[in-house]
């Protein structure tokens, strides 16, 4: 699939097993099997970052797009996504690569790179507009080795870092992750215990991940508003903002039928610029996306 190496946040247990803490999941994984996001792998009790530079995608996106509305607007980012994610959203955009595990079949379409390709492409494509690395596609805080090795050597190019993700990630590498990362998009998929059980996650390690990073970074929030699932948090979610910073941009999406939820409809754009003038009760940035 791509490189492995050893990887972070983890502690051998009996008979062979590894727990592994970069995650709320913690994953037990037994040897030859790997955890939730089916990146981090057990090779005879060593846990490994299985996914070490397997990329699937690379394009140079306009920052908007990810969405960052707020951070270099006009701008371009090297966008790079890798497989699989920790959590289980049937209304997955990505689900291509975002269901891929390392453990099963080969990865069709796999390009194995360095972290010093990236770094590299990135500096090249600097007098198209581009600024930096977009960490993205697929849940990137998964490939946590390689992001981190990336983003080491973006910064000491002078470019910037940023990822897309659904914050779900422990305190402790996150942290440890943040003096790189330049500005985050994370995803705040609703606002209630009941519906992170329905994605396989839970609310509060993804409101701690916001608190974290918006104390050290430029970040965005993004709720994909799905009909009859989560538009009533979304007026919880803004005043929870604004709690930390109404300036914080929400960005509130329009979903479109995708993965297994492919027989819902659309969410009628009417209904996003209702809960738009909602939020706005609250913060000063909201954006109405996939309009």
């Amino acid at each position: 699939m791509g490189n492995t190496c050893n990887a972070k946040y983890w502690i051998a247990v009996e008979n062979g097993g590894a727990r592994c803490s970069l995650c709320p999941h913690r994953c037990l994984i037994a040897e030859n099997s790997s955890g939730i996001c089916g990146v981090r792998t057990n090779i005879r009790g060593e846990l490994t970052a299985a996914s070490y530079g397997a990329v699937s995608s690379m394009a140079l996106d306009p920052i908007e797009k990810k969405p960052l509305y707020m951070f270099h607007p006009g701008k371009r980012v090297l966008s790079i996504g890798g497989f699989g994610c920790n959590l289980r959203c049937r209304f997955c955009q990505n689900h291509e690569i975002s269901t891929v595990r390392c453990d099963a079949a080969p990865v069709p379409l796999a390009n194995c790179m360095a972290p010093q390709d990236v770094a590299a492409i990135a500096v090249q494509t600097v007098p198209d507009g581009n600024i930096g690395v977009a960490y993205t596609y697929n849940e990137p805080l998964i490939g946590y080795e390689f992001l981190y090795d990336c983003a080491l050597l973006v910064r000491k190019e002078g470019l910037r870092n940023i990822i897309v993700t659904n914050g779900y990630i422990n305190k402790e590498p996150l942290e440890a992750l943040l003096p790189l990362i330049d500005a985050m998009n994370i995803d705040l998929k609703g606002f209630t215990e009941s519906f992170y059980k329905k994605v396989g996650g839970t609310l509060e390690p993804v409101k701690e991940a916001i608190r974290l990073a918006a104390g050290r970074c430029h970040v965005e929030v993004t709720t994909l508003v799905i009909p009859g699932e989560n538009e009533e948090d979304i007026e919880p979610i803004a005043q929870w903002l604004s709690s930390l910073d109404p300036c914080i941009p929400l960005h509130l999406s329009r979903f479109f039928p995708r993965h297994k939820y492919s027989d819902r409809a659309p969410t009628p754009r009417e209904t996003i610029i209702r809960l738009s003038e909602i939020a706005k009760r609250y913060l000063k940035n909201v954006f109405a996306g996939n309009m």
